[in-house]
């Protein structure tokens, strides 16, 4: 039981007191003050209302009949807490008594909880009682600095928390570096990213309080079938993995337009809870991911490999980025039925496997932005996949399949999506092959999927599309082709000069290309206006500067002002159309 003053409201009343005191003590209570000579006209009930939890402290040691003499010495709520080497001027007992002493001083705290409310830095006494309930049951945390918690203010929630060493010893955090994460992780809050809830310094150690708690995360689901998906039904699961990847789509658009990258999208950084609810970890420094020791850090991150954007391995060449101001068409479209895919490679020396490519030090024309769209690409497809019950081992096994030579033995193969391409292409030829003889209105949406993951996985980071034409085309894809009326994370948007609703699609020899009108148009969820975006300069801005002389005064830009119909912490003022962003996050 934890005694916020709600609690201790309720619960000190005059029934409450009278049945901890004898009949001639009940008579006392609308006395006047002993002490008051007469200046006051005051009744021992009126004090004791403000001492409940003095009150509530006495009964706890026994001794409820020593509130009349601490009130004539004038001692209320309001002088908590007491030291303890002050603790004996109450004169609890007639003489000298260490341990009653000793246990009133640490009873105290029970009365004098301060709770943890969203948003807050609380800082703790050594002697406070913090008000977090520990879950001891073995969870989805790999080290002992994570736990998950429940706070007594947030009934029905639980987070995640993690635990900080403050000083300047090796692998601790100094309070000053501490305090400017928390900073920076307070201004990101979004219900499918495990965001900032809270901190606290307390004994030496620093917390952090993320929402959520993951029980699964999407690389177990990949491979396993988790408890929670068992119980349902076919076409419930089948919607929600659509949703799921709108839910993906519309969060990243949400960091994107906070001028962040999350840096680290791969299956095993997407979890969900219990109840199937998705969400991405948080990328700060902060975050649980990063509590992960030296040594865990040096071994080489496989999954991480496999779903990185190319440029993050590989630097482009000067000629290929200046070849990435003419845009190519590319297969983006939200209604072709086309089965036929083609990824953008740019030139062959772009992605050349030559080893002295393979980047040692950091790129500097490295977009973080770009990076996460292909990442989110790689992770969409692994959905889709899952989506035709196809295994993530098969999948892995097909992209490595041309890497298998003679002679090789246990060799482990390049499974990358980045360095197969080509196989990629086939796997998502098939996968839309089999979409095509479904008949589920959940089905209809693969084909325009994949043709939307199509350009994320372009080589060329100019090439991919930003992260709000991406949720677009997903909003686009669910409510026209698979017919859910209302998709997760609904998010309304105005006329957009760039918009979805202005792609001129069209479709030859099988292939089929997008482009932008230059009229005006209607986007499909009209109703508000749109606020500033930051990625780098989008391959549909580009396209209609070729199109067009006008200058970029004139020119729509992309802007998305974040009104949730049910998340008001979305809800943001409009920024300006600065396309500067923040080069990475962790």
């Amino acid at each position: 039981m934890w005694w916020d003053t709600s609690l201790i409201e309720t619960t000190v009343t005059r029934q409450f007191v009278c049945s901890h005191l004898i009949p001639e003590e009940i008579e006392r209570l609308d006395q006047p003050l002993a002490f008051g000579d007469g200046l006051t006209d005051g009744t021992y009930w009126e004090w004791i209302e403000k001492a409940k939890r003095i009150f509530l402290i006495l009964s706890d040691l026994g001794v409820p009949d020593q509130i009349f003499g601490i009130i004539d010495d004038s001692w209320d709520d309001d002088d908590l807490p007491i030291a303890l080497d002050q603790v004996g001027r109450l004169a609890l007992t007639p003489g000298r008594d260490d341990r009653i002493a000793k246990k009133f001083y640490a009873r105290q705290f029970h009365y004098l909880v301060h709770y943890i409310d969203k948003g807050k830095h609380v800082v703790y006494q050594d002697d406070d009682l913090v008000p977090v309930v520990v879950d001891k049951r073995p969870g989805l945390a790999t080290n002992n600095v994570t736990d998950k918690i429940e706070l007594p203010n947030r009934p029905g929630e639980a987070f995640t928390r993690r635990r900080f060493s403050i000083g300047t010893s090796p692998g601790n955090m100094s309070m000053e570096n501490f305090l400017n994460e928390v900073n920076s992780a307070k201004n990101l809050q979004s219900d499918h990213l495990s965001s900032y809830y809270g901190s606290y310094v307390y004994q030496g150690c620093a917390y952090v309080i993320f929402t959520h708690t993951s029980d699964f995360n999407l690389k177990s689901l990949l491979s396993t079938t988790p408890g929670p998906w068992k119980p349902l039904a076919k076409q419930e699961r089948r919607q929600m993995l659509m949703n799921w990847i709108h839910c993906l789509t519309d969060t990243l658009c949400y960091i994107h337009r906070k001028r962040r990258s999350h840096g680290n999208i791969k299956p095993s950084t997407i979890l969900f809870c219990s109840n199937n609810y998705i969400f991405y970890t948080n990328m700060s420094r902060l975050s649980s991911d990063a509590a992960l020791s030296a040594s865990e850090r040096s071994v080489f991150d496989r999954e991480s490999y496999d779903f990185a954007a190319p440029e993050q391995w590989y630097r482009p060449s000067a000629s290929a980025h200046r070849r990435n101001m003419m845009v190519q068409q590319s297969s983006a479209s939200t209604s072709s039925e086309s089965t036929t895919f083609s990824i953008s490679r740019g030139s062959s020396s772009d992605t050349s496997s030559n080893a002295s490519s393979v980047l040692h030090t950091p790129n500097p024309l490295l977009d973080p932005q770009a990076a996460d769209i292909f990442s989110l690409g790689c992770v969409i497809l692994e959905l889709i996949s899952l989506q035709m019950k196809r295994t993530t081992r098969a999948f892995a096994s097909h992209r490595a399949a041309k890497h298998k030579l003679a002679g090789r033995g246990g060799a482990v193969l390049d499974s990358s999506f980045h360095k197969n391409l080509g196989q990629v292409e086939s796997w998502m030829n098939g996968l839309a092959k089999d979409a095509a003889k479904k008949d589920d209105l959940m089905f209809r949406g693969i084909a325009p999927m994949l043709h939307v993951v199509a350009r994320m996985l372009s080589v060329l980071p100019q090439e991919r599309p930003t992260a709000q034409e991406v949720e677009q085309a997903m909003y686009k894809i669910l409510t026209e082709n698979c017919q859910i009326a209302e998709p997760h994370c609904v998010h309304q948007y105005g006329e957009v000069g760039l918009g979805l609703g202005n792609l001129s699609i069209s479709q030859q020899d099988g292939n089929f290309s997008i482009a932008t009108k230059k009229q005006a148009g209607t986007s499909s969820r009209p109703g508000s206006a749109i606020g500033g975006h930051y990625r780098s300069t989008s391959n549909l801005e580009r396209e209609m500067t070729n199109q067009s002389s006008s200058s970029s005064s004139s020119r729509h830009l992309l802007q998305d002002v974040r009104t949730s119909h049910t998340r008001p912490d979305w809800q943001a003022p409009r920024h300006s159309s600065s396309s500067s962003y923040l080069m990475g996050t962790n």
